[in-house]
């Protein structure tokens, strides 16, 4: 990364979509705010006019590939695309090859990140050796670490086993940890393919009932309140998991969760041209779901946004819809995606997406110096976003090295002009530095 070190003075950014301001960065933190603010000696001068400012975005939901699947993924591609998608923080999930299941592993991922430089990297442990849902792996040696874990998931797979979650939520309490689970009841979903429903029943493709996602979650939100942990929902999907976890917090359990771009918007039509593009775990839903996860993440019942981003070289991807990889790229999207969604839609304002995509994820995944407000003496973590502006999708254009959008072909609102990671720009004028 080019060495940009040195005082930035932004005119004119709108925080928060508030009234314009100047923000002046330096030595790491937001060294002051106000009107016409004169610029030090040697200071470059960034122009906001038009532009929000937000606290920098923080991913609890990443897939970074490394080590293992680099033809996919590295951990310093993925942080260049956080960055081109306004993320100055993100979880790498344990998936990859050799698991993250040791407190090796995670200390490589998080050195990976320092070294890459353009976004914090705070690895994700898996709750079980290898993934494999049978004995739980060196969770204690992960949070004591360098990496300093707190989040631990088998993302991807189901922690179906009662007896072994109920272990690791005990587990993880002693350092304030929490589980992040995949919730996808195992023997419901066997050889699923996409949403049950009149539409896999026209397509004759295996379904994947709702129910296998809202049994497990039910089970854990009362596990989690049984022994006072702390529980985490991946990338709910389902309307009947949005009322489930309004039931649980209104009882009192401990339960955050997330909710996807993708699933903020897209539907289970898409499957219709059985192009694999379009195939995730968990499956594109219903516009009923669809309407529930946007009211859930309004109301504040699902408390996150989260990418999910799992990127594929293309041949995982450019195959028959039977054999190929579940999953999409997303960090690059994410704040448009949420602005068309939530924002244009009048169910969220620009500091609820603050909130939404800075300081929930931060709070959750215990990430202290990220998701703080745009104040005086505040680390500067910075994205400017011009919501005016409008992009059309083309996976090949993208940052990361792979380019499996949903939304390829469409255009979305709005566009990262910056992000400031401690200050220091990692993107400028819409561009990796």
């Amino acid at each position: 990364m080019p060495d940009t070190h040195g005082p930035h003075l932004i005119r004119g950014a709108r925080p928060l979509g508030g009234d314009p301001v100047d923000l002046l960065l330096a030595d790491g933190r937001i060294a002051a705010t106000g009107r016409d603010l004169d610029a030090p000696e040697g200071a470059r001068t960034v122009d906001a006019t038009g532009l929000i400012a937000l606290p920098g975005l923080v991913d609890l939901h990443t897939h970074l590939r490394e080590p293992g699947r680099e033809d996919a993924e590295t951990v310093a591609s993925g942080s260049r695309s956080a960055a081109m998608g306004g993320y100055t923080a993100v979880h790498a999930m344990a998936n990859t090859d050799p698991v993250a299941d040791t407190a090796g592993v995670v200390e490589q991922v998080w050195r990976l990140g320092r070294e890459a430089g353009y976004c914090d990297v705070r690895p994700v442990g898996a709750v079980t050796v290898g993934l494999a849902g049978e004995r739980l792996s060196e969770i204690g040696a992960m949070a004591d670490s360098a990496a300093g874990v707190r989040v631990f998931s088998d993302d991807g797979i189901c922690v179906s086993d009662a007896l072994l979650m109920r272990r690791a939520l005990e587990y993880v309490k002693a350092f304030d940890g929490v589980i992040a689970q995949h919730a996808q009841e195992p023997r419901l979903t066997q050889g699923a393919q996409m949403n049950e429903g009149s539409v896999s029943d026209r397509l004759g493709l295996p379904g994947w009932p709702a129910v296998a996602e809202e049994a497990i979650i039910a089970r854990d939100c009362l596990l989690a309140q049984h022994v006072g942990s702390r529980l985490h929902v991946c990338h709910v999907s389902t309307r009947g998991s949005v009322d489930i976890i309004r039931w649980a917090k209104a009882r009192g359990c401990d339960v955050t969760a997330e909710v996807t771009p993708h699933h903020l918007l897209l539907t289970e039509e898409l499957v219709e041209g059985y192009d694999p593009v379009y195939k995730v775990n968990p499956p594109l839903r219903t516009a009923e779901d669809v309407q529930a996860l946007r009211e859930g993440l309004a109301d504040g019942t699902i408390d996150i946004v989260a990418t999910d981003h799992a990127p594929h070289p293309a041949e995982a991807k450019e195959t028959e819809w039977s054999t190929a990889a579940m999953g999409m790229v997303g960090l690059e999207t994410a704040l448009a995606v949420v602005q068309r969604t939530m924002v244009d839609t009048g169910l969220l304002t620009w500091a609820d997406v603050a909130d939404r995509m800075s300081a929930a994820p931060a709070r959750i995944g215990r990430v202290h110096d990220h998701g703080r407000d745009l104040a005086v003496g505040q680390p500067a973590n910075v994205v400017l976003y011009d919501p005016a502006a409008a992009v059309d999708v083309d996976g090949a254009a993208m940052v990361s090295k792979s380019g499996n959008t949903p939304f390829r072909g469409m255009t979305l609102p709005g566009r990262v002009r910056a992000t400031f990671l401690r200050g220091t720009p990692t993107v400028l004028e819409g561009k990796i530095q």
